[in-house]
């Protein structure tokens, strides 16, 4: 690790055991992982899927194709790139949220709706995206993760309503709460309501509820304005209209395998943070320029993806005839 010696010099000093009350191993963010690029990072997503080296985020406009009043279809502009973003590969996707924004802000393209997947958001970036760019999440957030909800049986968080000026819930049943401890959980604001034991264990419906052998059910929500913001988002993720709405972002996945089949996005032909960027920058010019010339002479690009599969098909049916 670097220390700062005598004399205000930075020297390299050699890291210690957590165990001999040393630093320990640094962040795996920190690690150098190539002698040729110090920029570059190991990552991996899911369990089956690993990278060395950047991870790149695009924006496009999006645009729906509408009728007008004569049955004909309203001709749009095409989709192009207005914000490329690089970061090593080890940045999640949610802190890259509100630089996103900050980057349409400075170019006076700040969108009324954003359309993500579900890496990007957060309550609180629900919130500071409206508050600060007046931009709405169009965005699967983080579902209910208590066991009633994810059985899909017995009482999740919606089944309590609660009333923020008297610190209380109150249960499906009818009973109220008997405590709310604000606190802080995994370095966000939170709050724990408990309901008394003497209350729950008696319950008729005390298995719908709550698995606990002693006391009672007990909920963990978060401060006020982020809990409504999440209930909200929650409730409009599940009807079919903003199902149907949200289709609209898988233009997006297009968007990457263009880019990646013409571009070669995928793989870094230089060295160092800031000539990568400048190459994803200089990818998404090329993928503009191209659309562009597609749609000045009339010419609407494919974006539909044919598998493996079907390709062979059409393979077999072109050489039957």
């Amino acid at each position: 690790m670097r220390i700062t010696g005598r004399g205000g010099r930075e020297v390299v000093k050699r890291r210690r055991p957590l165990e001999d009350g040393g630093e320990g191993l640094p962040p795996g963010r920190w690690r150098l992982t190539s002698p040729y690029d110090i920029d570059a990072r190991w990552a991996a997503k899911g369990e089956d899927l690993f990278w060395h080296a950047y991870k790149v985020h695009i924006s496009e406009t999006c645009h729906t194709i509408a009728d007008a009043k004569d049955g004909s279809k309203k001709v749009v502009p095409p989709n192009l790139i207005t914000n490329v973003a690089t970061t090593d590969a080890t940045v999640p996707d949610n802190q890259m949220t509100d630089t996103i924004h900050q980057a349409f802000q400075q170019r006076g393209l700040v969108p009324a709706e954003h359309y993500l997947d579900s890496g990007y958001p957060s309550a609180e970036l629900l919130l500071m995206a409206r508050k600060k760019y007046g931009i709405s999440l169009v965005t699967p957030v983080l579902l209910d993760q208590s066991p009633q909800a994810r059985a899909g049986t017995g009482y999740d968080r919606t089944a309590f309503t609660i009333d923020w000026e008297r610190e209380q819930v109150t249960c499906p049943q009818g009973q109220a709460s008997a405590s709310w401890s604000p606190c802080r959980q995994r370095g966000t604001e939170s709050i724990v309501v408990k309901f008394g034991g003497e209350v729950c264990q008696p319950c008729p419906v005390r298995s719908l509820c709550t698995s606990a052998k002693k006391g009672g059910r007990q909920l963990t929500i978060r401060a006020r304005p982020l809990q409504q913001a999440l209930d909200q988002a929650r409730a409009e993720q599940a009807s079919k209209d903003w199902q149907d709405k949200y289709k609209l972002r898988a233009g997006v996945e297009g968007t990457m395998r263009q880019a990646v089949a013409v571009t070669g996005v995928r793989r870094a032909r230089y060295r160092g943070l800031a000539k990568v960027h400048l190459e994803h920058v200089f990818s998404a010019v090329a993928l503009n320029l191209i659309r562009l010339d597609a749609w000045w002479n009339g010419h609407p690009l494919d974006r539909s993806r044919t598998g493996h599969l079907a390709r062979l098909e059409l393979a077999e049916i072109a050489l039957a005839a």
